[in-house]
């Protein structure tokens, strides 16, 4: 398991593949850099590197987009699973966080009322 998430973390991608694994353009993945909701690597000629993880995060900022979130839920959002993970003692997989984060981001968008006390039972 731990050799999966090393690949995935690689940042080997450049942006022409990121374009085409996610859809978006250039501009675009440069915008949601410049609100930090992803951090590519620079290579030694400056240009940007991307990881599995990276293109995840992207495919996650487009579909967050798309159901009407703001990019300060978004960043609140893998803030909060970011801390989620640094938490948790034994590792979730990424259906078990999905499922976690779910009702919540179905109350972001605004299909579901609030769930009160979401975060106490992790």
């Amino acid at each position: 398991m731990a050799e999966k998430q090393l690949r995935r973390s690689l940042s080997v991608l450049p942006m022409s593949t990121v374009m085409t694994l996610t859809g978006l353009t250039a501009r675009q993945i440069r915008y949601y850099e410049s609100q930090a909701l992803v951090h590519p690597v620079r290579n030694e000629g400056n240009r940007r590197r991307y990881s599995l993880q990276d293109v995840d995060r992207l495919l996650e900022v487009k579909d967050g987009l798309a159901s009407g979130m703001d990019f300060a839920t978004l960043r609140r959002l893998f803030n909060q699973s970011a801390q989620i993970r640094k938490q948790t003692t034994t590792s979730l997989s990424d259906q078990q966080a999905r499922q976690y984060l779910e009702p919540e981001m179905q109350q972001l968008a605004g299909m579901k009322p609030p769930v009160p006390g979401l975060w106490r039972h992790l």
